[in-house]
């Protein structure tokens, strides 16, 4: 892998892993602030923008593991395996709960159905993105780590262009 490529991909991993942190950390703090405080119109909003963006947060989440699986090069052992377990089930939990609880609480948001299956399922979806937010903390802080590491040791560095 060239050095402008190597390069690219470090900053696409960067970018994509601190949206999806961002963006799962919106809809969470939107989530629980509307739920404290908000209106029925204001829960519908949130819900209805939350099922949205899954839609840029789906690819986001792809970019940041198909970047990182690219920059480990085939070489997963120690840290790039722990991230790489965590992103697994990063995946899992987004694709089987996270998303299809925003697209349910939305439609049950939009019918005015703010009370029964409503409830519990908003419970399940909190927790479950509150997981995936300490899950990608610590990717993304172990990646830090990795990056200061390779600073200190020249084994980890690229070669410099001639």
């Amino acid at each position: 892998m060239s050095i402008s490529t190597n390069t690219l991909l470090r900053t696409l991993h960067r970018i994509a892993g601190g949206a999806a942190f961002l963006l799962i950390a919106t809809f969470w703090l939107a989530t629980v602030l509307v739920e404290l405080g908000g209106s029925h119109v204001q829960i519908v909003a949130v819900k209805t923008a939350v099922a949205w963006g899954v839609l840029l947060l789906v690819p986001t989440l792809a970019a940041t593991g198909a970047s990182g699986f690219r920059l480990a090069r085939g070489h997963i052992s120690g840290v790039l395996a722990l991230k790489l377990r965590r992103m697994k089930f990063i995946a899992a939990n987004g694709l089987l709960i996270l998303v299809p609880s925003a697209v349910s609480l939305a439609i049950l948001a939009n019918r005015g159905d703010l009370n029964g299956l409503f409830v519990p399922l908003q419970a399940v979806e909190l927790i479950a993105g509150g997981v995936n937010l300490v899950l990608i903390g610590l990717n993304i802080r172990d990646g830090l780590r990795m990056r200061r590491l390779a600073g200190r040791d020249t084994r980890y560095r690229a070669p410099l262009a001639r």
